[in-house]
């Protein structure tokens, strides 16, 4: 509760949010369905990079 309480006020104080970073991800997982079967890492941090950067 503690926590949560101080994650509030962070927004209040800063007006910081995670927003972007939870869109980055939602996005990530998406790509990530679309990619699926890619066996190369490396190709598929590439590309990732290529179109989110």
């Amino acid at each position: 509760m503690h926590r949560a309480f101080g994650l509030s006020l962070n927004y209040f104080r800063h007006r910081a949010t995670n927003a972007s970073a939870e869109a980055f991800n939602s996005k990530v997982k998406i790509f990530r369905s679309q990619m699926r079967g890619v066996r190369d890492r490396d190709f598929f941090i590439f590309r990732l990079v290529k179109l989110y950067a």
